[in-house]
């Protein structure tokens, strides 16, 4: 049997929502998942990501433990990879979710996209990513007693938004260290404040609100130093007419939002600001994801 499955980018956190909430872009990532006689091997991707680390197989097996199904011999192969690696695009979360999306299928283990979530979100330890990349669509998670659980919320249609990808990485593990232990009590209100007005903003579209909900104090101060030329990213975002500026993830990846009606011209300022900017800036319109993990093809 073989099974085709698209995953979708996602972006993390969105401002103050940190560990929280995401969103599906249509930047996507394909993988084939093909039943062999015996073994484990890989195509189309890096040498380094051929062994079973590789984070499609560790899902997949993940899966296949869970509904105690034999794996038996097994080809991954990258049929394409638009997601930007080590950009808080989610790239992880998309081997993530096509593992486990085609453990099910190939295996028939019979387990819900929650499910799925519950089983792989120990992987990463946060579901904020792998959420989206499931589910699609802008979405939260959260943990309580150990229990996971995620819900979709309303995202407008009236809001354009724009992934701003530099050319250098932002590692997660380092984004994390830079992190304070503890922070404040005016720090913990300000972000479940700005948390709600994100939310209602995103769901009505209203850009007063986003434009200062966007603000957090419990990730963004630090990892905006990991960015360079982040200030004046920022800036040139706004002076394109993309009022709401947020890192996707840990970075370097920026986003921006903009009104629908003003998208094309928001586009084209968009590039032609980030064209003067150092470190190689790339501009993508993106639109939202409301599919998620999709099996595209099985023979």
């Amino acid at each position: 049997m073989e099974v085709t499955v698209r995953v979708p980018a996602t972006s993390a956190n969105i401002g103050p929502g940190f560990d929280t909430l995401g969103i599906a872009f249509s930047l996507y990532n394909t993988f084939e998942f093909a039943q062999t006689e015996q073994g484990l091997s890989f195509s189309g991707c890096d040498e380094k990501y051929k062994n079973e680390h590789n984070l499609c197989y560790v899902a997949y097996k993940k899966v296949a433990e869970a509904a105690d199904k034999e794996i038996g011999g097994l080809r991954i192969s990258t049929i394409s990879c638009d997601v930007p690696i080590a950009r808080g695009l989610g790239s992880s979360a998309t081997l993530i979710a096509a593992g486990a999306v085609a453990a099910n299928a190939i295996l028939d283990c019979g387990f819900s996209k929650y499910e799925l979530l519950k089983i792989c979100s120990p992987i990463e330890g946060h579901a904020d990513n792998l959420t989206p990349a499931i589910f699609g669509g802008f979405t939260a998670c959260m943990t309580h007693n150990e229990h996971l659980f995620s819900t979709p919320l309303h995202i407008s249609k009236k809001l354009d938004f724009f992934a701003l990808v530099p050319d250098f990485e932002v590692k997660t593990s380092v984004a994390r260290s830079i992190l304070p232990k503890a922070f404040s009590r005016e720090d913990a209100v300000y972000n479940i404040s700005h948390t709600a007005f994100l939310m209602q903003g995103m769901a009505t579209g209203n850009m007063r609100f986003l434009s200062v909900a966007a603000n957090d104090m419990l990730h963004q101060p630090y990892r905006s130093g990991l960015i360079h030329g982040y200030e004046e990213a920022k800036d040139a975002a706004k002076r394109a007419g993309a009022p709401v500026f947020f890192i996707s993830g840990s970075g370097s990846t920026c986003i921006c939002i903009a009104k629908k009606d003003a998208g094309k011209d928001v586009a084209s300022r968009l590039k032609e600001r980030f064209s003067s900017l150092p470190n190689n800036w790339k501009v993508y319109p993106l639109s939202v994801d409301e599919n998620g993990a999709t099996i595209t093809k099985i023979i």
